[in-house]
């Protein structure tokens, strides 16, 4: 049975007129010595484009979809045909889910475990089939009444030890699956109020459920990276994995850096009022740079709006950020996007991803010859260059003290600043992107 009357999405070239091919992701193309699909290991988010449909705080659902008029583990069946033939025709690589996304929950978790290994069997002989494979999978921690208070920062030690069952059976399904990559996203890990909440006990708590999972990955011979999304806000007012940097402290003061890196989402970086390449240098100068989701947010609303991302600009500067990290290693670019509510049709799920994967095409070329041509390299050694020698050479490496900068200062009266010069370095960032 086909659900969609779309055929396999191929590269045309920016002269085509197909609404259904890609104008500037040729796979096969090389960039600085990699393929395109290498660089960008594109994944496509199941919950999004398998289980979303189009509502809002302010009404119902909208999508028409092919496997609507299914329930329960039936409908979770036929969700995993669909996923995997709009997988093929779209000719990428990847994709992610969170557990409660491929199979429902059942009255127990006993229950729930075995819906979850009847779909499992299903997707692993649809990845043997199509050769897509799995990025990363995650646990669904906040969308159940009993995340009221947080999962693995939780003030009810019942339903601690419920999400520690949850992941243990996401690792496995991780082993199982092939993942290259295991997500935590901490949706409930926040507080609303410091006048109920032990801070310190929920952080510590956080990380003895983060230590209790590497020793598990270990266990069952899991290899695959761990990674954490932050995410400011929505849903907790005060979440503890609000950006990177926050992210990177926790890790760093509790000895586990060593085994987790980044999930970087763009609209996540918005919120947290960061620009997404920000977040992702802050990771990449700390080497903690794993995988990113692509999408982007509406800066006119102030909440988690998960649109296609078509900004070549900020794309371009995250590309550039990933390329200078020598890549994205075992992450990927999973696009964490939704079709708007008004795009209800299944033919817009293509042209959506198409459009998310032509940006980020794009904007590989042109932080490639960005890099190639060394231009930001320049730029910020020409205004650091009173670094280079002199005094600054002696600060950088740590020859001098306050006394001796103090009678260089007073020996220097005169100081002069050079203009950062930013409007001519946009204007040229402007000419990359339309010549290439």
């Amino acid at each position: 049975m086909s659900y969609f009357n779309v055929q396999n999405i191929q590269f045309e070239g920016r002269q085509t007129k197909n609404p259904f091919a890609y104008k500037h992701y040729n796979k096969s193309e090389v960039v600085l010595g990699k393929t395109m699909e290498e660089h960008l290991r594109i994944g496509v988010a199941y919950w999004h484009t398998l289980t979303g449909g189009g509502s809002d705080p302010f009404g119902a659902d909208t999508a028409i979809r092919p496997w609507s008029g299914y329930s329960g583990l039936d409908l979770a069946k036929v969700r995993v045909e669909a996923a995997f033939e709009f997988f093929t025709k779209l000719d990428i690589p990847y994709y992610c889910f969170h557990d409660r996304d491929v199979a429902p929950e059942g009255g127990t978790l006993k229950e729930t475990n075995q819906n979850l290994d009847v779909i499992v069997a299903m997707l692993k002989d649809q990845m043997k089939a199509s050769g897509v494979k799995l990025l990363w999978n995650t646990a669904n921690m906040f969308s159940n009444p009993r995340f009221v208070h947080g999962a693995a920062t939780t003030s009810n030690a019942d339903v601690y030890a419920y999400a520690a069952a949850q992941v243990k059976k996401g690792l496995e399904t991780a082993v199982e699956l092939g993942a290259e990559n295991y997500v935590f996203w901490g949706g409930r890990e926040g507080y609303e109020s410091l006048l109920n909440t032990n801070l310190e006990l929920e952080l510590d708590n956080l990380a003895r459920f983060y230590h209790m999972a590497v020793a598990y990955a270990k266990e069952i011979g899991f290899t695959g990276q761990f990674l954490i999304e932050p995410k400011p806000k929505e849903p907790s007012k005060h979440q503890y994995d609000f950006d990177a940097a926050t992210t990177i402290a926790f890790l760093q003061k509790y000895g586990l850096d060593k085994h987790f890196k980044l999930n970087l989402e763009a609209n996540h970086a918005t919120l947290a009022g960061h620009s997404f390449e920000h977040e992702l240098r802050v990771a990449r100068i700390n080497g903690m740079l794993g995988s990113i989701d692509a999408n982007q947010g509406d800066l006119l609303l102030g909440w988690d709006t998960d649109e296609f991302p078509t900004d070549v600009y900020s794309v371009t500067l995250a590309m550039y950020e990933i390329l200078k990290n020598g890549g994205i290693g075992s992450g990927g670019v999973n696009f964490d996007a939704k079709v708007r509510r008004s795009s209800f049709e299944p033919e817009d799920l293509f042209h959506a991803h198409i459009a998310g994967i032509d940006t980020f095409a794009k904007g590989l070329k042109v932080a490639a010859k960005l890099i190639e041509d060394g231009y930001f390299e320049r730029i910020v050694e020409e205004r650091y260059s009173t670094f280079a020698s002199g005094i600054g050479a002696e600060i950088i490496a740590g020859t001098t003290d306050f006394h001796k900068l103090e009678q260089y200062a007073l020996a220097n009266d005169t100081i002069r600043n050079k203009s950062g010069q930013l409007e001519r370095i946009k204007a040229e960032l402007n000419e990359y992107m339309f010549s290439v």
